[in-house]
Order: C-alpha cells, then structure tokens, then sequence
C-alpha cells in the first residue's frame, strides 16, 4: 500500500476510487466497506484508496476549543490503523493534516479541490452518518449532487450489524461502541467488534529499566496519543520476538506509581512483561523490534502502590492470576 501525506504528490493514481473516514481501529463495519470498495475498484480498473486525517477532527477542534473533554479516546495509533488498512486490500492511502483551513472549506470546495481535483476520484463510497465540509455542513445528498457535477460515482454503505444474543437483537458496529467497549474492559466484546483480539504495535523503546530491578523486565511501546481506549492491567500475547507468541501481563496507561518525569516523561506507554522469557534473545533482545502486543483480558485498572515492595507484590499477583487465567483456556 502507497501512504501519501496530503494530494500534492505526483506518485498519486490520477483515478481512484475512493472512501473517506477516521477508520479508528479498523473494525468489522470498516472491514465491510473496504472489501466493497476493493470490489468496486477492480470492477473499474482502478486503485482503492482511503482517504483519512491526522490529527483526528475532534482532537483539532478540542485543542483550538481548549475543550479536552471532547476529543475522542484513541483505539489505534495511526501505525496500526494503517496495518489494517492494507491487510483489507487497499492501494493507497493519503493522510490529510488536518487544520484551520481544510476545517474551512465548504462542501462544494472540499469536493473540488480534494476529491476531483487532488484525488481524481471516479467513484466515492461513504458511510450512512457521512458528513463533511465548514460546519459539517455537507451530506450524502449533497454529495450526490456533486458526483453529477464532476462526472463520479457516489454509494452509501448502511451500518453494519452483527447479533448480540436472542434476547438482545443486534449491535450497530462502530469506533463508539469498540471504544466502549475497551472503556469497560470487555476485550472479548472489542474482540467480536474489531474481527481480531484488540492489539497495539511498535517498536520497543527503553524505559528507566525498573523492571529489572523488581526481577520484572518490560518490552515498553508508546502509544502516541494522550487518551488511549483502554487502560489498565491486561493479559496479553506479544507477537515478533520469538517464532511462538508469547504470553505476558501489560499495564497500559500512565504509570501511576512511578514519576511521571521518568525517561518517557509521562508518556502513555504499553509495558509488557513476557512470563517466559526465551534464553536466546538475551536480556537485550527486544530492542528495537516491532511488536504487536495483544490484549485478551483485563485484570484491574491501573493502581498507584505506597512503595516499590507493594509495586513488587501486585505485579506478582498479576503474573499468577495471567497464568490462571490462560491456563483455563488451553
């Protein structure tokens, strides 16, 4: 998959066709819309393109607001939103920064000088809640209008559904409702949602090495946005050090027992200790690598320990209970 950053790139397809959105998390709605405009793609000889934003929309406006409240928890870094997006079979994807001026443009002006214009789109795919432009002022109707105008196809895709229970009916799949999930700790919930067990990757970084001194080492990855969908203390499986994954206790969030001006300066992180550690990697072996950290249970929300003793024991507690609990499901 290309990854552009904005339409002014002349490696861009000169045709495309295209749809439009956050894609958070990349769950089994979106999954659904890809696989249909894969197929509308080829049907029409030409690449498959997302067009999505950085920053999220409602972090803009929260930090031109000073309104915090109303930027929304992340589910995915921007890494591995775009990992899903290529396993879904998408061509190219562009970036678009989002600021004050794009937040301006009208509808009529997003569609010429974004859609027509910079990513020549033939056909354009959008959800049933699609809107766009100054004051979201734009909709499915309106951009009707505007395929006729300037020669493209326009689709809708309805929400897409899946059956909770007999008794309860269905359930609307959305980045809502992954995200409330992941709120809750429902990973199993997240997990029907998402079409996968809800994961984070990156590289590993290096920490302030605590976790040797606790007989604890950590593989640390950085979220990369304030406001993670979930927190807490996690049963996990991490993925790329060894030819096995391999089980482990995560604590994702902000580290309430240690200074929050420590070597990652407060930054979320997602730390995960490996409850069998492979000799041949050696004590060094995870720097560096790109991992994929999956997290299958929660066990508690974060805790703030009295003393690095206390600290000690809980983080012992939870290896036995992570041992329990996988052990149950083998």
């Amino acid at each position: 998959m290309q990854i552009y950053r904005g339409i002014q790139h002349p490696e861009l397809a000169q045709t495309c066709a295209l749809t439009i959105g956050n894609f958070d998390g990349v769950h089994r709605g979106h999954q659904a819309m890809l696989a249909l405009l894969h197929h509308e793609a080829r049907q029409r000889g030409v690449p498959a393109c997302v067009l999505t934003f950085e920053p999220h929309p409602r972090d803009f406006f929260a930090k031109v607001r000073q309104q915090p409240d109303i930027a929304p928890a992340r589910i995915a870094t921007l890494r591995d939103k775009l990992a899903q997006l290529e396993a879904c079979g998408i061509s190219q994807c562009v970036v678009m920064p989002f600021h004050a001026g794009l937040a301006a443009l009208t509808p009529s002006a997003f569609v010429k000088e974004v859609l027509v214009e910079g990513l020549g789109a033939r056909y354009v795919l959008v959800g049933d809640d699609f809107r766009y432009g100054a004051q979201r002022a734009g909709d499915f109707a309106a951009l009707s209008v505007s395929g006729q105008q300037h020669g493209f196809e326009v689709a809708r895709m309805n929400s897409y559904e899946i059956a909770e229970s007999p008794a309860s009916g269905t359930l609307r799949v959305s980045s809502s409702a992954v995200r409330h999930a992941l709120a809750q700790g429902d990973m199993r919930q997240a997990a029907v949602l998402l079409g996968r067990p809800y994961a984070v990757s990156g590289h590993v970084v290096h920490g302030r090495k605590l976790g040797r001194e606790l007989q604890c080492p950590t593989l640390n990855l950085r979220f990369g946005h304030a406001k993670p969908a979930a927190s807490g203390i996690f049963v996990a499986m991490v993925h790329g050090l060894d030819a096995q994954p391999l089980p482990g206790v995560a604590n994702f969030g902000v580290r309430p027992s240690l200074d929050a001006n420590d070597v990652n300066q407060g930054q979320v992180l997602l730390e995960t200790h490996c409850l069998d550690w492979p000799s041949h990697l050696g004590a060094e072996g995870g720097y560096g690598k790109l991992v994929r950290v999956e997290l299958l249970h929660k066990l508690h929300d974060e805790l703030k320990y009295d003393s690095l003793q206390a600290l000690n024991q809980g983080i012992q507690r939870d290896c036995d209970d992570a041992r329990a609990w996988l052990a149950a499901r083998i």
